[in-house]
């Protein structure tokens, strides 16, 4: 929490420490160490990156030698012919051999290396996929940590007031039993104090509910409890600078892992479209085969051994349109992911912009909240004097008591806001980290 806390929130530590002391301390850099290494979503991203550099594997296997072995066995009726099915044998003898196959592939014109680099590129999307599902982890991690932070600062505000409206009750009571003051008093100090227990059981309700949504984030059991510690030490990161926003606009272009898997994605189409273009041009490939059948009817398999090489040139002459839709149908996928990374181009400008203006209204609030609880605490305790020396009634106390308390709430919010609204600008930027 910050260094100016009021005496208030200070109070109503010690209530969070004392209902929370088997929750577990988590400072956000811990609390995103942890996600890091237990988010579900992450490991996801990652192994989805592994699976597309297989992918690549894959296709590029096109280019390389392909061997096969066969060992065969056959026992048939010496002499007959296939009169059906798809063995390739026309005469059939009873034999055992073996013998192996190559097939190299010399040249297709460049489809096969377009889609080796379609399928990198993708590759590296995948990766920048896996970066920006990191980030959005961050920032969810981020997101609950402040809120539950949030949440126990409202709850040390409530208890605080709980806590001095019932002095208040209790001295009106006092008063009330030696006739100084009348009834009505004592029933409007009660009713604050039942308004403060009620925001006082909501603000519980608040750090449960956040605490449940951070180990939600951190893949922790659901019943874990935690408490978030801020380094006190810590200074406020200061707004970005008026005028900024060109800059920080043109740093998210060229760093949100995002907009790098669109881009990546528009040039990984680029080159299928290409591959499937040549699909039109001949295909050619060397080949080769040999082996040995030690076994077999005398005089039928002369030399007992056989090989053969050759070259093979496969042209597509007409495939039914099958080619030209493809490469259409690769060209208009092109185009659509271009307009998508335009498309998210124009978001991430747009939201460059509203964070750093979030940020500096969040900042300029801070100051105006804490001057807010200053003012409100004075009259505070103008009015408990007054109230005290009969010189005031009880609903005079009632609201400074009332606006003291919205100022602290209103402090703490404007604090935790602003914390949050430059880790959501780093996000934004393509910057937000560990």
């Amino acid at each position: 929490m910050r260094t100016t806390n009021s005496s208030e929130e200070n109070t109503g530590q010690s209530n969070v420490s004392a209902q929370d002391a088997s929750a577990v301390r988590i400072s956000r850099a811990d609390a995103e160490r942890e996600a890091i290494q237990k988010n579900p979503r992450i490991t996801a991203s990652r192994l989805v990156a592994l699976a597309a550099g297989q992918v690549t594997r894959e296709t590029r296997s096109a280019e390389l030698p392909q061997i096969t072995a066969a060992i065969t066995a056959e026992k048939a009726e010496d002499g007959s012919r296939i009169g059906a099915g798809e063995l390739t044998d026309s005469r059939l003898y009873t034999h055992a051999g073996t013998g192996g196959g190559l097939s190299q592939l010399i040249t297709d014109f460049g489809h096969t290396s377009n889609l080796v680099a379609s399928n990198r590129l993708q590759q590296k999307a995948q990766d920048e996929a896996a970066l920006a599902t990191q980030q959005d982890v961050l920032l969810a991690t981020d997101q609950a940590f402040y809120r539950l932070l949030n949440a126990q600062s409202l709850l040390n505000v409530a208890s605080a007031t709980v806590q001095a409206r019932q002095e208040v009750q209790t001295l009106t009571a006092a008063l009330v039993k030696n006739q100084l003051k009348s009834d009505l008093d004592l029933n409007v100090a009660s009713a604050d104090l039942s308004q403060s227990q009620l925001l006082q059981l909501d603000a519980e309700n608040a750090v449960q509910s956040a605490s449940a949504a951070l180990a939600a984030v951190l893949a922790a059991p659901p019943d874990t409890l935690y408490q978030a510690i801020e380094d006190s030490d810590a200074a406020l990161p200061l707004p970005p600078v008026q005028g900024s926003t060109a800059a920080l606009n043109a740093g998210a272009q060229s760093q949100r892992p995002d907009l790098q898997m669109a881009r990546l994605n528009v040039q990984a189409d680029q080159k299928f479209a290409r591959a499937q273009e040549l699909q039109h041009l001949p295909s050619i490939s060397a080949l080769a085969i040999g082996g040995i059948t030690p076994v077999g009817p005398d005089g039928i398999f002369v030399p007992n051994w056989y090989a053969a090489g050759g070259v093979n040139l496969s042209v597509p002459i007409f495939t039914g349109l099958r080619i030209t839709a493809q490469a259409e149908e690769a060209r208009l996928r092109q185009h659509a992911a271009e307009k998508q990374a335009q498309d998210l181009s124009d978001n991430i400008g747009r939201d460059v912009r509203v964070a750093a203006l979030n940020a500096a209204t969040a900042f300029r609030r801070i100051s105006v909240a804490d001057q807010f609880r200053t003012e409100t605490a004075q009259a505070l305790a103008f009015a408990q004097t007054r109230y005290k020396l009969g010189l005031s009634s009880i609903v005079e106390l009632s609201q400074a008591q009332l606006q003291s308390t919205q100022a602290a709430v209103s402090a703490v919010n404007a604090h935790y806001d602003y914390l949050l609204a430059m880790r959501t600008l780093d996000y934004v930027r393509g910057q937000i980290s560990p």
